[in-house]
């Protein structure tokens, strides 16, 4: 990892970021953490360590962890269909085979996500079930939920497909998907600032920002798909659960066997870009994992050498309109690597 060599306050100005948390991984461990900025602009409320932010779709990586741990306790098979684990709701069934586990967490499931779908919630709505969105009967999503090309053959970044994987683990555990990640995950490694609720007091939470530094209607956005996109967390509590991972891989870890963490960076259905919940790429360090996340009002990066045991965690309070690595994220990133 090469030393820090940015003016953050030089370039939180030129591109218009409200605050920066950041988490340095060397050695399987936490070895700096790095605040920038304020929460809210136009406060004294400056992001410290223990600042949360909206992870938005690196949800999506805490999700698979999940899997992959239940998995290791027998209680889910990542490759069997899921319509054997679902009893609320049930995928359509059709000629172009059945879905597993394994399709949905490498988005590889045939499943589309509606045009428009999946938006931030609208404060004028009630909430919606996970199987009113499944089912098409909720604002945030107007369409049923179907398989469109054969399982495994193709690609498609899909939200629902993650929406599916939490009413598998729901109807499995009788639980909710909240619930089950906070006995599993959460506890046991002990991310305190991780979170599906706002609390009452949000002292601790950033609010998101537009690219021109206002701040976003309502201030803190929410997204009703908890595993899709629902986190709120620290670039610290992000760290740990890489950290885990690293371990595990190694097979010093008591959540998450060596076999199923490999398995997360392996390529699925040939894609060599694509693991399960992460995305991979070579790098002269040897693979690179990463997960993105990008909402109303944030922007976040966790990328990972998980055999060089080095890694970075970067959260920012804004959407800067550009791809991550088209602004300070990717100018950090190419800092540090």
């Amino acid at each position: 990892m090469k030393p820090q060599t940015i003016n953050f306050e030089k370039k939180m100005k030129d591109h218009q970021i409200v605050g920066v948390s950041i988490a340095t991984i060397e050695g399987a461990c936490i070895s700096k953490t790095d605040c920038f900025g304020f929460l809210e602009r136009g406060t004294s409320r400056r992001v410290e360590h223990d600042s949360i932010f909206h992870a938005c779709s690196i949800s999506k990586f805490f999700t698979s962890m999940l899997v992959m741990t239940l998995s290791d306790q027998g209680i889910l098979d990542i490759d069997r269909n899921i319509n054997e684990y679902l009893s609320s709701w049930k995928v359509p069934v059709n000629s172009l085979g059945i879905i597993t586990l394994r399709h949905l967490l490498s988005h590889h499931s045939g499943i589309v996500d509606p045009e428009g779908s999946f938006s931030e919630l609208n404060p004028n709505f009630d909430t919606p079930s996970m199987v009113e969105i499944l089912e098409g009967k909720a604002l945030y999503c107007d369409n049923p939920i179907e398989v469109k090309y054969k399982p495994g053959s193709e690609f498609s970044y899909s939200d629902a497909g993650f929406c599916v994987i939490q009413l598998v683990i729901e109807d499995i555990m009788g639980e909710s998907f909240e619930e089950v990640m906070e006995k599993y995950l959460f506890l046991p490694l002990q991310l305190n600032n991780s979170t599906f609720q706002l609390p009452a007091s949000k002292d601790q939470f950033s609010c998101g920002h537009t690219k021109d530094g206002g701040l976003v209607t309502g201030k803190y956005p929410i997204y009703p798909y908890p595993a899709a996109s629902g986190l709120w967390t620290t670039p610290t509590d992000v760290a740990l659960l890489v950290t885990e991972w690293m371990k595990a891989i190694k097979g010093e870890s008591n959540l998450l066997s060596s076999v199923s963490a490999k398995e997360m960076i392996a390529p699925q259905f040939e894609k060599e870009w694509m693991g399960l919940g992460v995305f991979r790429d070579t790098h002269e360090k040897g693979i690179e994992v990463s997960s993105l996340g990008w909402g109303v009002g944030f922007q976040g990066m966790m990328v990972a050498y998980p055999y060089e045991e080095s890694g970075l965690v970067i959260m920012t309070n804004t959407d800067t309109g550009v791809h991550q690595l088209k602004g300070l994220i990717g100018e950090v990133y190419r800092a540090y690597y």
